[in-house]
């Protein structure tokens, strides 16, 4: 759907990508992370072609991204932009008119939407009317209205409250299993490990990561585990078959969470401690997505 080959934008001496390169698949949903000032917001506005790149190219569909290929994407910017003195269904009609859509055909989907939103009373409301949360429930139906085979959200869950973020989340959700692409940019990690297939990692303009989640997150683990065990509370010496990293009580008896070396197995940790206590539940601990963020991140700065 998307390919991003080697990327390399300038603002008067700053350098915003160096060198960045990604291939979103057709029918993902992309996460596109990196702290504030990281360049996702720079490659967004390339791929949307408000700005171009100073060297590097953009593939659309296995052709060069030309301005054809604006009515099949839609976007959501971080700063929303709509006109605050305009009525929202006067502003998504003329919105949607320039990404072709009839004024008839673009009414009826507007009025679909707006029913599904339960925002049916919005239409000859202005802008300055709503908080930013609403006026961000109506800046994501201009942005799908015409159905776009790509979606481009930046950060599309700020300003909401999280009875709207999950309405939104769920929105998202559905258009990807009705064959949009999405890519979004957000802070919210929660969010990418529910929503993602694959993401990428920008830091100080160059891309550090990229990958399926579940590839990613298999080759950051650690050989930690947590433990949990009923009877008396173990004391240890540092002799024992694993490195102890913490301890607690809980209601059902204590939890550990241990590090294994490469020469230890599960079963070495079980032996050890089944002649001593109960054990209840074992459990590999997977990094986050959040986790693996700040260590790539800190290791660069």
């Amino acid at each position: 759907m998307l390919s991003i080959r080697n990327i390399v934008k300038q603002y008067a001496g700053h350098t915003a990508l160096s060198g960045v390169s990604l291939e979103v698949t057709g029918g993902q949903i992309f996460g596109l992370l990196g702290p504030n000032g990281a360049g996702k917001t720079s490659l967004i506005r390339i791929i949307n072609q408000i700005t171009a790149p100073d060297s590097g190219e953009v593939y659309f569909g296995g052709e060069k991204l030309n301005q054809s290929h604006i009515e099949r994407i839609g976007y959501m910017p971080e700063e929303r932009g709509l006109y605050k003195k305009m009525a929202i269904g006067e502003q998504i009609v003329y919105l949607a008119r320039l990404k072709g859509l009839s004024q008839a055909e673009a009414t009826r989907r507007i009025k679909y939407w707006f029913e599904k939103l339960e925002i049916q009373n919005w239409w000859d409301k202005k802008v300055e009317e709503l908080s930013k949360g609403m006026q961000q429930k109506a800046q994501f139906v201009a942005t799908v209205l015409h159905e776009p085979d790509l979606i481009i959200l930046d950060e599309p869950f700020s300003g909401f409250d999280p009875v709207n973020a999950e309405l939104i989340k769920n929105e998202i959700l559905e258009l990807n299993q009705k064959g949009a692409t999405i890519l979004f940019s957000t802070h919210r990690m929660e969010s990418v490990e529910e929503l993602c297939d694959s993401i990428a990692l920008i830091h100080q303009s160059h891309k550090i990561l990229d990958g399926r989640i579940k590839d990613i997150s298999n080759a950051y683990r650690n050989n930690t585990y947590l433990i949990e065990y009923s009877g008396e509370q173990l004391n240890f010496n540092g002799t024992e078959p694993f490195q102890v990293l913490g301890e607690s009580t809980t209601d059902e008896g204590h939890l550990l969470r241990l590090q294994l070396d490469n020469t230890t197995s599960v079963n070495n940790v079980l032996q050890y401690l089944i002649p001593k206590v109960s054990v209840t539940r074992l459990q590999e601990v997977i990094p986050s997505v959040n986790e693996i963020f700040i260590q790539k991140v800190n290791q660069k700065n």
